[in-house]
Order: structure tokens, then C-alpha cells, then sequence
């Protein structure tokens, strides 16, 4: 592999930003792993996000979260991780990812976020005042998926495909576009 290309890809945003379908869709692209952190999550606590919130609270859900991103972030590479939202608000977190590999920030507006979330019932966020906590969620990662990001994309109206042929441009070169 040339040293300029990494060995793993990191995708963070908000819930809903389109972490796991662009993931998977890299995933096929470059033959790669992929590891989600949700998917994580469940493999190691049997439950989903919002059940952990719903039986510890916030910080046992979230601690879950960092651990499940921890076990992702340490399996082989070459690799593809999508890391839960909330992961970005844990220090610990936000080192790990810097030192992971490239890591991408999906962004997206706070519409593109509720319209997207309504659809998991997964999602431990929220069932009350949903434009209210996105809004203040993006309010308080914004600067810390920034502070991670070696690439930002706009993907609010990209389409999957074009997201993940722009990531392999941007991060792989032509080497990763050939699946090497």
C-alpha cells in the first residue's frame, strides 16, 4: 500500500448524516471492512442506542458508545468506521479519531438531520422538541467534528455514490478507486 494512503476511514456527523450508507457503499468500493458503531454497540451490549439511554441514562449510553468505538477503531486494517454522533462530545473520543486515520465529517443543516432521524426508531434522540435538540446538538459539534476532520463534505443533497466517489478522490487517489 503507498504510505500516503490510509489504512482507515473514519466517517463522523450527526445522526442521520448518512455515516452507515456511505460506509457500506465504501466498503464494497474499496473491499474493505466496515465497522458501525451502532452495529458495534449492539454486538457487545445487546441493545440499541436508545435502549441504553432508556435503561442507564445519558452517560451510560454514551459510554457504551465510546466504548463500541474503541473496539471498531482497534480491528484490523485496512477498514472503514462510522462513528456515532454523540462520540465526538468525549474527549478521549476525539483523540482516538484524530490518531485512527483520515477521519471524513459528513456535514448536514439541522432539516437534513430531523427529516432523516424521524426514520430510525434506533435513535436514542429525541422524541420531544426534535428541531430544538438538533439545533443545539449542531450548535455544540460543530467545532469538534471540525477539529477531527482531515476532509469535510456537504451531504445534504449529495447522493450516497457521489459522496463515497468524492472520498476516494479525496483520501485514496487512483490506488484506492482500483480497490488496492
Amino acid at each position: 500500500m503507498p504510505p500516503d494512503r490510509p489504512d482507515r476511514i473514519v466517517l463522523v456527523g450527526m445522526m442521520g448524516c448518512g455515516k452507515t450508507t456511505v460506509g457500506k457503499l465504501l466498503s464494497e468500493r474499496l473491499g474493505w471492512p466496515f465497522h458501525d458503531n451502532d452495529a458495534m454497540l449492539r454486538r457487545l451490549f445487546h441493545a440499541t442506542p436508545r435502549e441504553l439511554l432508556a435503561a442507564g441514562g445519558e452517560e451510560a449510553m454514551q459510554s457504551a458508545e465510546r466504548t463500541a468505538l474503541s473496539a471498531a477503531l482497534a480491528m484490523p486494517s485496512p477498514a472503514i468506521v462510522a462513528a456515532a454522533g454523540g462520540t465526538i462530545l468525549d474527549r478521549g473520543a476525539r483523540a482516538e479519531l484524530a490518531d485512527a486515520g483520515h477521519v471524513v465529517w459528513l456535514r448536514v443543516a439541522a432539516g437534513t438531520v430531523e427529516g432523516r432521524s424521524a426514520r430510525g426508531t434506533h435513535r436514542p434522540w429525541p422524541d420531544a422538541d426534535r428541531a430544538g435538540w438538533i439545533s443545539r446538538a449542531l450548535a455544540e459539534r460543530e467545532t469538534l467534528y471540525a477539529e477531527v476532520a482531515d476532509l469535510t463534505m456537504d451531504a445534504d443533497d449529495a447522493s450516497p455514490s457521489t459522496l463515497v466517489d468524492r472520498i476516494i478522490r479525496d483520501v485514496g487517489g487512483r490506488e484506492a478507486q482500483a480497490g488496492a
